[in-house]
């Protein structure tokens, strides 16, 4: 019997041995090729791809075209499925890899139906780079088809790579603007909806503008909210929901990128330097390949281009970088890029023939593993109706994103650009989801510029408007006033050769008066995190590459540091009158104060999340009137300036400003106390600090950086597609913005004509591939802070791509 157990064992494990090694094989099969000579149809002499050692590409090519081919064919193999997933997510076509479970994805993205305006505008995007944008579309089938396999996650989910068009190129871009732009309108609706419901002074706290954090490029901070008096508005008087459970808040988070530069005033040898973290979800591979272009190209500098940076796969650019004669950097733009229009009769249960111009189309979804679905999609000429009223009427959504010239390849401009001026001329061209562009040139110039398309409103349009063509009862009014408006990119606010010689962006106000009034408020986060870079920029005369990259990394909470003085302070007295037992364990357990968010921080984990629990509940009070009239319907808008109102009722306590279900101030901050406690699992009690010392914010703070379909796998498979759980500095109220699964996705510190001084980090990695010698690679540098070389560094890998017809 011992024997035949044995034999059976050692059977199930030659099996196993053998799945493992089928596996393996398999997974092989799509890696990229590294070396040798593959053709590629179409090049007009032979391009050469080298890789460092963590896997930076240098295509040295014969032209632009040729590079774009060559770089098409090496995306195609290094980043296939992730490129698929950008178009997919534009298009609203998920659901045809992962089946039903991204339906309601699907559906919220495919009523903007970009894949049929692509296709209806695809001349104009393509303008006079079709023929290098085919090149490219043509060398990512190639990289496809050269693979032995298809790429590995097709294999998981049973499914086939469909072939890559020029379309899907757009698609990746417009991916980009949800993104970026989010594509819903959410924040508009949400407070058009809450405004009939309570009353003006109210709704004019709840849309404070700013703060005393506010840090703009031009003008002063708009400072904290002046609070009404009790003549004027007083929330006990107002009606409130029964105790119960509080509205989570959209906007405490408040996360974005930073692009910052000085100019050659401010360095010993007279030249820009340009600073740049493009903060986004991370995952593994990067969203971002670094790559280095060089070729012939009788229109740039010198006849020749050599740019390197950052490109986006899917699309033929170098989205950020430099070019040894301007380096150029982004950082997303808040405007007020889209408007909803009440479109009266145009509910879908109106009367046919009601509403005017309405056009309607049927869109198929495929769905993995059952029959499509349709979708019926209607429009009018303000574009699709996403809501319907009571009264009929129907909301409209007007975006930049769905009009003609929302999107186009202008951005490959910036390789020939030979200063900020060129760069400048270049940016009135370019149309992507609108960004803080920042500049900087050889000669030590530096600007700032808006790039990208901007509404241009006529009649009676107004940013100040949450939906147009509605009267003040938010009712359709009988003729529109405000017409469909259409976009431009030519005329953008901007700042060249600032007397300081000094620019930040940090996703926050940049602007004041009619610039900031045409522009819109938008959805500006707190500006303390602008503030700290402006700040550290002012805090020397003289910099280079590392003092900039110290303050990308500068993880100092100075901005919580207020809050943890009041936490103090009302510890301190609640454990003198043993009334507030919650208040007391949270400040004496963040006594010390180590300024950073650091991962072994025990006191920035306890502040944040008292502070947060103390927005919660004030933010809920001052919604509590629209949240009894709307019931299930209220959504919380996304209140990113409420510091500016917060703070001064912490400060003030005015009786008439107390949320209805506090008895009085110092009961809240206790509430919001015991909230904190709660979300950290701790009891007040006697060991109350020994739980709270083990809650540190790198606890909190911990790396979950995966690949795509790392969740649908058991744990051991799982953990072979993340990056390693380190536990993370920083926060989003600071430089160093780093969350779980969000930061930095790039960051980059260069000046134009010295890249060799250049700095560099990105997570993730440069392959898609696990077996990659790539995978991850690079990614232990930006966890820690060690500089990388911003250019690549010796090849270890050379491949040359051979003309089909050589071979």
């Amino acid at each position: 019997m011992a024997k035949w157990i044995k034999r059976v064992v050692l059977a199930l494990f030659c099996l196993f041995l053998l799945l493992a090694g089928g596996a393996w094989w398999l997974l092989r099969g799509s890696l990229p090729q590294l070396q040798g000579t593959p053709a590629l149809s179409g090049l007009s002499a032979p391009a050469q791809v080298q890789r460092d050692a963590i896997g930076v590409v240098t295509i040295d090519a014969a032209s632009q075209i040729d590079a774009m081919r060559a770089l098409g064919y090496v995306h195609g193999q290094e980043r296939y499925f992730e490129m698929d997933l950008l178009r997919r997510t534009a298009a609203g076509e998920l659901s045809a890899l992962f089946g039903e479970r991204a339906l309601d994805y699907d559906r919220r993205h495919r009523v903007h139906r970009l894949r049929a305006r692509v296709q209806a505008e695809l001349a104009a995007f393509e303008g006079d780079q079709a023929a290098l944008l085919q090149a490219y579309t043509d060398g990512v089938n190639a990289g496809l088809n050269g693979l032995s396999r298809k790429p590995w996650p097709y294999l998981l989910l049973r499914a086939d790579p469909q072939p890559w068009t020029t379309a899907d190129s757009a698609l990746v871009g417009y991916a980009m603007y949800f993104d970026l732009q989010g594509g819903d309108n959410a924040r508009e609706l949400a407070l058009w909806r809450i405004q009939p419901h309570v009353p003006p002074a109210l709704f004019a706290l709840l849309t404070n503008p700013g703060s005393t954090w506010d840090a703009p490029l031009y003008g002063a901070p708009f400072g904290d909210a002046a609070l009404p008096g009790p003549d004027q508005l007083d929330l006990r008087k107002l009606p409130a929901p029964p105790p119960g459970t509080l509205v989570p808040l959209p906007f405490l988070d408040e996360i974005g990128s930073n692009n910052f530069a000085v100019a050659g005033s401010l360095t010993k040898d007279r030249r820009a330097i340009v600073a740049d973290d493009m903060h986004l979800g991370l995952r593994a591979p990067n969203i971002w390949f670094r790559a280095r272009l060089r070729y012939p190209d009788p229109q740039a500098p010198g006849g020749k281009t050599d740019a390197a940076g950052f490109t986006l796969p899917g699309l033929p650019a170098v989205v950020v970088g430099s070019n040894g004669h301007v380096a150029w950097a982004f950082t997303n733009s808040y405007g007020d890029w889209a408007d909803w229009s009440l479109q009266p009769g145009c509910a879908s249960d109106a009367k046919p023939g009601a509403c005017a111009g309405l056009k309607t189309f049927e869109e198929s979804i495929a769905v993995a593993g059952r029959a499509p679905e349709k979708l019926l999609v209607r429009e009018t000429a303000w574009g699709p109706l996403l809501h319907d009223n009571p009264d009929g009427s129907a909301l409209a959504l007007r975006w930049s994103a769905h009009l003609p010239g929302a999107l186009n390849l202008g951005l490959t401009g910036l390789l020939r650009a030979r200063s900020v001026d060129d760069a400048l001329q270049v940016a009135r061209g370019v149309a992507l989801p609108v960004q803080n562009l920042v500049v900087g040139d050889r000669d030590g110039k530096i600007a700032w510029r808006l790039l990208g398309p901007i509404p241009e409103r006529e009649g009676a349009c107004s940013t100040e408007a949450l939906v147009e063509n509605a009267d003040a009862a938010g009712r359709a009014l009988p003729a529109p006033t405000c017409p469909p408006w259409a976009i431009q990119t030519a005329d953008a606010p901007s700042l060249v050769a600032p007397p300081s010689g000094r620019l930040w962006t940090a996703n926050t106000r940049t602007l004041e008066g009619l610039e900031l009034e045409r522009i819109g408020q938008g959805d500006y986060v707190l500006g303390a995190r602008a503030g700290q870079i402006r700040d550290g920029l002012f805090a020397k005369q003289r910099f280079d590459e590392r003092d900039l990259l110290a303050i990308q990394l500068d993880d100092r909470a100075l901005f919580l540091k207020h809050w943890w003085d009041l936490l103090q302070s009302e510890g301190g007295q609640a454990a003198q009158r043993k009334d507030r037992p919650a208040l007391a364990a949270l400040a004496q357990a963040s006594r010390r104060w180590e300024g950073r968010a650091e991962p072994g921080s025990v006191s920035y984990r306890l502040v944040r999340d008292w502070r947060r629990a103390v927005f919660t509940r004030i933010a809920n009070g001052l919604t509590a009137p629209a949240q009894s009239a709307l019931g299930a319907q209220f959504e919380m808008p996304d209140l990113k300036q409420m510091e500016g109102v917060i703070w001064p009722l912490l400060t003030q306590r005015p009786a008439h400003l107390l949320p209805r279900n506090e008895e009085s101030w110092d009961g809240l901050l206790e509430h919001a106390a015991q909230d904190a406690l709660d979300g950290l699992g701790v009891k007040p009690g006697a060991d109350a600090a020994a739980q709270l010392a083990q809650r540190t914010w790198g606890e909190h703070n911990t790396a979950s950086i995966c690949h795509p379909l790392a969740s649908a796998l058991p744990g051991f498979a799982r953990r072979a597609l993340c990056m390693p759980p380190d536990q993370l500095p920083g926060d989003a109220a600071m430089p160093r913005v780093q969350r779980p699964n969000f930061g930095a996705s790039e960051r980059m510190v260069v000046s134009p004509g010295h890249e060799a001084d250049g700095i560099v980090h990105m997570p993730g990695g440069q392959s898609g591939h696990p077996l990659s010698p790539f995978w991850g690679a690079g990614h232990d540098d930006w966890v820690h802070g060690r500089p990388t070389p911003f250019l690549p560094g010796p090849a270890k890998y050379t491949m040359t791509l051979e003309p089909a017809n050589a071979k």
